[in-house]
C-alpha cells in the first residue's frame, strides 16, 4: 500500500507541476521557429526580416461593396480614427495628411538633402544648366510648382527631390483616398508599433481596425473589410491551427472513446485508459515550453495526433491482461519488457530530432520523446495501483482467436508483399527527382485563399515584392549611413544601365553628417554666389534680383544645423527610414531594398560583381526568396539525414538487445516495408513530401516497431532443447489477446492520425495522410512476415 501511495502522490505531483509550466507558457505559429538556431548572415537578416522588418509591420487594408465615395468616406473614418491610435505608427489612404510636412522637411532641408548639391553645382557654368532646366520645366505638368518656387529654388533642388520620393508607385486616388486600379476597394496602408511576431499584439490591431470599420458613420451592410499582411496571417494562422487542433482534439477523443467503449464495455476502463494520454500531453507541452521557452501550434497538432499512440499502453495492460486479481502482474512480467522496449526504439528514433538546428522540428522530437515516457510510465507505474478489485473488461477472446486464423495465412501473402513492395521501389525510383517539396512555402499553414488576397491588394497598392536586399552593417549609425552613400553610387550606376528599376537607400532621407557637411561646403559665400548668379543668368529670359530670396536661403543652409532622425518626426519618411535602419543593440544595418526592371529579372551575380568591386567590408546582397529556399532545403536535408539517422540507433540499439541479426532484420523489415509503401503511395497521388511527412514516417516506425517486437517474441515459448543456438528457429503461439490488443490499438492510432488527413492547415493533413495508412500498414507487414506461428 506505501508503494501504491508514494506512485500515485508522484504522479499527481507531476501532473500539478505540469498544469503550472503549461499555464505560464507561451503558444505561437510564428514560422521564424523553423528558422535556424546557428543563422548565417543571409539567415539571420531573414530571421530579422519575419520578426521585426517593417514588412512583418505593414497591414493592408481593403474595403469591398457599397459605392465608391461611400468606400471613399469609410476609408477616411478609419484613417482618422486610426491615426489616434498610438498603436499605429502611420496609417496612409492617400489623404495629403503629411504632404505639407513633408514639403517643409524636404524644402528647409533641400541643401542637405539633394545629392546634386556639389562645387561644380554652383559654378557659373553648374548655375546656368540648373536655371536653363527650371526653365524648361515651366511649360511642364510641374510648372505651377517650379514658378511658385523659382525665386527661392532656380537649381530645381526641391523638384528633383520630389521625383525621388514619388518615384514608387502608388494607387489611384478616387473621391480623395486610394482606390484599386479597377476602382472597386478602397485602400489603406498601415504600420503598427508593433513588430508582426508579436501575435498577441497583431491580433490587438485587427481588432481596432475592425472595431473602426463597425463605428463608422458610412458603415453599411454591403462594405465588407479586408485585411492581410504578416501579422495578419499570423494571426490567422495560429486561430486557424488552435480551431483545428481544437476541433480534432474533440473529435479523436470522442472516436477512441467510442471505439474504447464498445470494446471494455466500461466507463471505469475507458476513464482510467485515458490517464496515460493526458498525462503524456501534459508532459510533452511542458517538457517543450522549459526547453524552448514557447510551444508552436505545429507540436500542438502533433501533442493532438499522439492520443492514438499514448493510449496504446492502457490497451495492451487491459487487453493482454489476464482476469483476476494478479493479471496486472502477470502482465507486467510477461509483456512489459517487450512494450518498454518498442518505447525506447521510439525514443531512440525521435531522438536524433533534438541534435536539428532547427527549433520546430526538435521541439516535435522533445514532444515525442516525454510525451511517451510519460505515458508509458504512467501505465506501468501508476495505472495497476489504480484498477479496482475484480477489474475487468468484456472478453475479447473471440476477436482475437479469428485474428490468430488470419495470421497463420498471412505468410501466404509474403510473395505479394514483396512484389508490391518491388512495384513500391520502381515508383520512387521514378518519382526521386520530385519526390520533395523544397519550397518554405510549402510549411506555411495560410490558405491559397488568403495568399491570393494578399497578391490582389498589394498589386492594387503597388506594393514592391521586396525580394532583392543590399544590407551594410557597421558598428554605427553615421558609418552605416556613409556606407550606403558609397553602395548608393554603385547602384545609381546599375539603374542607368537598366540592370535596375530603381532602389531605396535610408541615406536619401537622412544623409550622413560626412556628406550633409561636404554639401554645406559646396555652398559658396554669399558674394561668391551673387556674382556667380549675374553671370549664369546671362542669356537667360531672367534677372538676377529675381533670385534674391535664393541668396539668402543658401546664406542660411551655410550655417543651419546638421539633419538628425528627430527632424523626420511626423513626415511620411519617418517609417521608411525607420524601416531601412535598423539598431540591435550596438550592432546598426541599412537595408537597401532593390526593384527589378520591368518584365525582366535581377542579375544577382552582375550586382554582388559590382558591389565586390567597391571593396566595402560587411555588404550583403541577398535575394530574400532564393535564401529562403535555400534554407528549407537545407532544413529538409538534414532532417532526412537525422531520420537516417534515428533508423540506425534504433538498428544499434535491437542488435544490443537480441544479439541477432536475423532476429533485428526481422523486426526491421516490416517497418521499412511500410515506409516505403506509404512514400510510394503519396508519390503516386501526386502529393510532393515536406518535413511533416518525413516526421509520419518517424512515427511509423515508432508504433509499428510494437507490432513487430510482439509477432517476434514468443507468448508461450515451448522448452527448447538443452544445448539449442539462439538462432534455431522456435515454435511459438501468439496469444489471441495479444492480437486483440494490437488491432485495437492500430485503431486508435488510426483514429487519432487519421482525422488530420482531414485538416485544413496543410503541415498537419501531411502527417495524418503519412501516419493512417503507415500503422496500418506496418500492422500487416509484421503479420506477413513474422516467424511462422502456431496457434
Amino acid at each position: 500500500m506505501k508503494r501504491t501511495r508514494i506512485a500515485i502522490a508522484l504522479w499527481l505531483a507531476f501532473i500539478l507541476a505540469c498544469g503550472i509550466i503549461i499555464s505560464r507558457t507561451q503558444f505561437t505559429t510564428d514560422l521564424s521557429a523553423f528558422l535556424p538556431r546557428s543563422p548565417t548572415p543571409e539567415q539571420q537578416l531573414l530571421l530579422e526580416q519575419i520578426r521585426d522588418g517593417l514588412a512583418s509591420r505593414l497591414i493592408l487594408v481593403g474595403i469591398e461593396g457599397a459605392d465608391a465615395p461611400t468606400r471613399a468616406r469609410l476609408s477616411k473614418q478609419i484613417a482618422q480614427r486610426l491615426r489616434a491610435d498610438p498603436a499605429f505608427v502611420s496609417v496612409n489612404n492617400g489623404e495629403p495628411v503629411s504632404a505639407e510636412r513633408d514639403r517643409a522637411y524636404l524644402f528647409n532641408h533641400r541643401y542637405l538633402l539633394s545629392p546634386a548639391v556639389t562645387p561644380a553645382r554652383f559654378s557659373v557654368e553648374g548655375l546656368h544648366a540648373a536655371l536653363s532646366d527650371s526653365i524648361d520645366l515651366l511649360a511642364s505638368p510641374a510648372g505651377l510648382l517650379v514658378k511658385s518656387i523659382l525665386p527661392r529654388d532656380p537649381t530645381g533642388e526641391m523638384v528633383q527631390l520630389l521625383d525621388q520620393l514619388n518615384s514608387g508607385t502608388h494607387p489611384q486616388l478616387v473621391d480623395g483616398a486610394w482606390a484599386s486600379r479597377d476602382g472597386k476597394r478602397a485602400l489603406l496602408l498601415m504600420q503598427t508599433r508593433a513588430s508582426g511576431s508579436d501575435t498577441d499584439a497583431q491580433q490587438r490591431d485587427m481588432a481596432a481596425i475592425r472595431q473602426a470599420f463597425d463605428a463608422a458613420p458610412s458603415a453599411t451592410p454591403a462594405a465588407r473589410l479586408l485585411m492581410t499582411g504578416p501579422g495578419v496571417f499570423s494571426v490567422t494562422s495560429r486561430d486557424t491551427i488552435k480551431s483545428q487542433v481544437t476541433r480534432l482534439s474533440i473529435i479523436s477523443v470522442v472516436l477512441i472513446a467510442t471505439l474504447l467503449l464498445l470494446v471494455y464495455r466500461s466507463f471505469t476502463a475507458l476513464a482510467l485508459g485515458f490517464l496515460p494520454v493526458i498525462s503524456g500531453a501534459l508532459a510533452g507541452i511542458a517538457a517543450v515550453s522549459l526547453g524552448f521557452g514557447t510551444v508552436h501550434g505545429i507540436t500542438l497538432g502533433f501533442g493532438t495526433a499522439l492520443i492514438g499512440e499514448a493510449v496504446d499502453y492502457s490497451i495492451y495492460l487491459f487487453v493482454q491482461s489476464e482476469r483476476g486479481g494478479s493479471g496486472q502482474q502477470d502482465w507486467i512480467k510477461r509483456f512489459w519488457p517487450t512494450i518498454r522496449l518498442g518505447v525506447l526504439t521510439s525514443i531512440f528514433g525521435f531522438a536524433s530530432l533534438l541534435l536539428s538546428g532547427f527549433p520546430g522540428l526538435a521541439q516535435l522530437g522533445l514532444y515525442a520523446i516525454a510525451g511517451l515516457i510519460a505515458a508509458a510510465t504512467v501505465t506501468r507505474f501508476v495505472l495497476p495501483h489504480l484498477l479496482p478489485k475484480n477489474f475487468r473488461i468484456h472478453d475479447v477472446s473471440a476477436i482475437g482467436v479469428g485474428l490468430s486464423r488470419l495470421v497463420q495465412r498471412a505468410a501466404a501473402l509474403r510473395w505479394p508483399a514483396v512484389l508490391l513492395l518491388l512495384v513500391a521501389c520502381a515508383v520512387l525510383f521514378a518519382h526521386h527527382n520530385s519526390l520533395w517539396n523544397d519550397k518554405i512555402s510549402a510549411l506555411s499553414p495560410v490558405s491559397q485563399a488568403d495568399v491570393a488576397l494578399d497578391a490582389s491588394l498589394r498589386a492594387d497598392m503597388g506594393a514592391p515584392d521586396v525580394r532583392y536586399l543590399v544590407v551594410v552593417s557597421g558598428a554605427s549609425r553615421e558609418a552605416v549611413l556613409r556606407s550606403a552613400e558609397q553602395v548608393s553610387t554603385v547602384l545609381q550606376k546599375q539603374v542607368d544601365q537598366g540592370a535596375l528599376a530603381g532602389f531605396e537607400s535610408p541615406s536619401r532621407y537622412l544623409p550622413s553628417t560626412a556628406t550633409q557637411r561636404a554639401r554645406q561646403a559646396s555652398l559658396p559665400a554669399s558674394a561668391v554666389l551673387e556674382t556667380r548668379l549675374a553671370q549664369a543668368v546671362q542669356g537667360l529670359p531672367v534677372h538676377a534680383q529675381l533670385f534674391a530670396p535664393f541668396l539668402a536661403d543658401v546664406a542660411a543652409a551655410r550655417s543651419q544645423p546638421l539633419l538628425q532622425a528627430s527632424d523626420l518626426e511626423h513626415t511620411s519618411m519617418a517609417m521608411a527610414v525607420d524601416a531601412l535602419l535598423i539598431r540591435q543593440d550596438r550592432h546598426w544595418s541599412a537595408l537597401l531594398p532593390l526593384t527589378a526592371a520591368k518584365d525582366t529579372g535581377i542579375n544577382a551575380d552582375r550586382i554582388r560583381a559590382a558591389l565586390a568591386a567597391t571593396g566595402l567590408p560587411n555588404v550583403l546582397f541577398v535575394d530574400m526568396k532564393a535564401e529562403s529556399d535555400r534554407l528549407y532545403s537545407g532544413y529538409l536535408h538534414e532532417a532526412i539525414l537525422l531520420s537516417l539517422g534515428g533508423l540506425v540507433a534504433i538498428i544499434g540499439l535491437l542488435l544490443f538487445v537480441f544479439r541477432s541479426p536475423m532476429r533485428v532484420l526481422r523486426i526491421i523489415v516490416p517497418l521499412a516495408a511500410a515506409v516505403i509503401t506509404v512514400t510510394a503511395g503519396l508519390a503516386v497521388l501526386g502529393q510532393q513530401l515536406i518535413i511533416l511527412h518525413l516526421v509520419g514516417l518517424l512515427l511509423v516506425v515508432a508504433v509499428g516497431s510494437n507490432y513487430a517486437l510482439f509477432f517476434d517474441r514468443p507468448d508461450d515459448p515451448l522448452p527448447a532443447q538443452t544445448g539449442a543456438s539462439s538462432e534455431q528457429p522456435i515454435t511459438h503461439t501468439i496469444s489471441p489477446r495479444t492480437l486483440a490488443s494490437m488491432l485495437f490499438a492500430n485503431l486508435t492510432t488510426v483514429a487519432g492520425f487519421g482525422l488530420l488527413a482531414f485538416s485544413n492547415v496543410s503541415i498537419l493533413q501531411a502527417m495524418g495522410a503519412t501516419v493512417a495508412p503507415g500503422v496500418i500498414l506496418a500492422l500487416i507487414y509484421s503479420a506477413i512476415f513474422a516467424r511462422k506461428a502456431h496457434a
